[in-house]
């Protein structure tokens, strides 16, 4: 499936800003199953120093900095991306968890997509016991990880309701655990710290949904904004495999990812510093469409 996906980030300032420095993670990449065809990033006003370099899990930075007094800050998105979905496979045939934990403390691997990156605590995922407990009932013994994974997706799809606003981007797993709500960072996060406890690695994976449903569908909590899914390691054949808790569905041709990391501050969309005595508000629109005319690839389908 092709989409066109556009994204206007908005900040505007009650007091002028003389000066300011972002980066910004809001260019895709080329990934396995995901090509990108074009992508441009606008941003207003011009900057002074604008340029682009690569982190260490292969997402695509921008920074870029204003030194001219200014009340507003846009930055645009203007992509078109493919997207080709993996076929079919069973859950049931990947590894065990205890084998899954076994390979990845073993990993010698330093690479990016190396399992011992999901394996620790991080600042904005921190481990925490009840999680862990919450996670375990998922993972009985020598039950196949991805079988494990999806339970605990639907698990907490079933048990923490989508409540924008509840919850913001510094909430951490514990209360929004506590909660039983919150927003996709929210449900993404609970479930890589419940799969870190453990000892299965788990990382973080920002994104976006398409913004029209197929007919017929259900409209996906998370469209019209940019989201977020946690991705499991199921072994060395099966890799990384996505999982949307806030929907309950494997990641598959409906998400399109934009970055990936060990949780929300490796991938924040925008961030930075500012020079400035007031307040500011933001807004984010978000489409993602399939352009007319285009193939329906293959689905990934998880078949439990």
């Amino acid at each position: 499936m092709i989409y066109e996906l556009r994204q206007e980030t908005r900040y505007v300032y009650t007091a002028a800003v003389p000066y300011s420095s972002h980066v910004a993670r809001l260019l895709p990449v080329d990934r396995p199953g995901q090509t990108v065809r074009r992508a441009t990033l606008s941003i207003s006003p011009t900057p002074a120093e604008r340029r682009e370099t690569t982190d260490f899990f292969g997402n695509r930075l921008c920074h870029f900095a204003l030194d001219r007094p200014h009340d507003e800050l846009v930055v645009r998105l203007d992509a078109e991306v493919e997207v080709e979905p993996v076929g079919p496979y069973l859950a049931a045939l990947t590894p065990v968890a205890e084998d899954v934990r076994r390979l990845a403390a073993a990993s010698d691997d330093p690479g990016a997509n190396s399992p011992v990156h999901g394996l620790f605590a991080t600042p904005s995922v921190p481990l925490d016991a009840a999680i862990t407990r919450y996670a375990a009932q998922s993972f009985p013994a020598r039950r196949p990880v991805l079988d494990g994974a999806i339970e605990l997706m639907k698990r907490i799809k079933a048990d923490f309701a989508y409540v924008p606003g509840a919850t913001d981007a510094d909430t951490s797993p514990s209360e929004a655990f506590a909660a039983r709500k919150g927003v996709c960072q929210d449900f993404a996060q609970v479930m890589i710290a419940g799969l870190r406890g453990l000892a299965l690695p788990a990382r973080y994976v920002s994104g976006y949904l398409r913004t029209e449903p197929l007919p017929g569908r259900a409209r996906l909590e998370g469209a019209d904004a940019t989201h977020a899914w946690a991705e499991v390691w199921c072994g060395d054949e099966a890799g990384w495999v996505g999982l949307d808790p806030t929907n309950g569905i494997a990641a598959g041709e409906d998400h399109l990812i934009l970055a990936i990391g060990r949780d929300y501050s490796d991938v924040s969309p925008l961030d930075g510093v500012i020079v400035a005595s007031g307040a500011h508000s933001l807004t984010v629109a978000v489409d993602v469409i399939p352009l007319p005319g285009a193939s329906r690839k293959q689905t990934l389908r998880v078949v439990e």
